[in-house]
């Protein structure tokens, strides 16, 4: 069956998700259209196809065993000098993704994994493009903001055009935390 590269990620949802999909094509970031808005629970990691319905199994119940919770993303950060990277900071729900992850890749699991560089819940908005340009995505999303219930995550594969296809979604198995006051469903995006 040969090997897939595949992810496990929270979807950013709608309109948050487009609006930063298409800020990060605008800083001139080529992989934007290719890459769903994500938080990151699995990074690419190469498989045995084989081994799809196991991992989806396990992943069911990783799901089963969470629970809903607040997600909020508010203001930029960044991952240089070490990695060009900037980003939108998970400012509500950083915990439960990091439970997440770890659930994910847990040692006796089917994608049990070492991570290159310690977990930190993030939403890419600027990846290996020039530093002009990922200064002004630090700058132009700097007041960014946006909240939504989180209720579960999904399994991705990345197709042989580099692009990243979703396949499976994952709810999670108990009732929905409340965000908090203030915090419910909003985005914004300043004028550039």
């Amino acid at each position: 069956m040969g090997t897939v590269t595949i992810g496990v990620s929270i979807a950013v949802p709608e309109p948050h998700g487009s609006l930063l999909q298409e800020r990060r094509a605008g800083f001139g970031d080529a992989a934007a259209h290719g890459i769903p808005t994500h938080v990151t629970l699995l990074p690419p990691t190469e498989v045995d196809a084989s081994l799809l319905p196991a991992i989806e199994a396990h992943l069911v119940e990783v799901a089963a065993a969470g629970r809903p919770f607040p997600m909020r993303l508010s203001g930029t950060g960044t991952f240089r000098p070490l990695s060009p990277v900037v980003f939108v900071q998970v400012v509500e729900g950083a915990e439960a993704c990091t439970w997440l992850q770890k659930q994910v890749r847990d040692a006796s699991g089917p994608v049990a994994r070492e991570l290159q560089f310690p977990y930190h819940p993030h939403v890419t908005v600027a990846h290996g493009i020039d530093d002009a340009s990922m200064d002004r995505a630090f700058e132009e999303l700097a007041d960014y903001e946006a909240g939504w219930p989180c209720t579960g995550f999904a399994l991705y594969e990345q197709g042989a055009d580099g692009v990243w296809r979703r396949l499976r979604d994952f709810v999670f198995g108990g009732p929905v935390v409340p965000p908090q006051p203030g915090h419910a469903e909003r985005g914004s995006i300043p004028a550039s």
